[in-house]
């Protein structure tokens, strides 16, 4: 599991794990797993998606934003 923090300006949208993350990179959408290489990535206007456990699903819209992995956490910081 990755632990999971999305983040606007205006409020914290989600906080807690997940199996699997997809965004919107600017150059196309990617996927990130468990133990993924640390990683700062740029993001545009799309879906940010998690898999979380039994099968559920959070699906937040965004404009933009910018994504930082390492450690097993994520911080992924977005305007709506």
């Amino acid at each position: 599991m990755i632990k999971v923090r999305i983040i606007s300006p205006e409020a914290e949208l989600f906080s807690g794990e997940a199996q699997a993350v997809f965004l919107p990179g600017t150059l196309g959408e990617f996927e990130v797993l468990p133990d993924h290489a640390p990683i700062i990535s740029s993001l545009d206007a799309g879906q940010v998606r998690l898999r979380l456990a039994a099968g559920k699903t959070e699906t937040f819209k965004i404009s933009s934003g910018f994504v930082r992995t390492g450690r097993g956490e994520m911080t992924v910081c977005v305007e709506l």
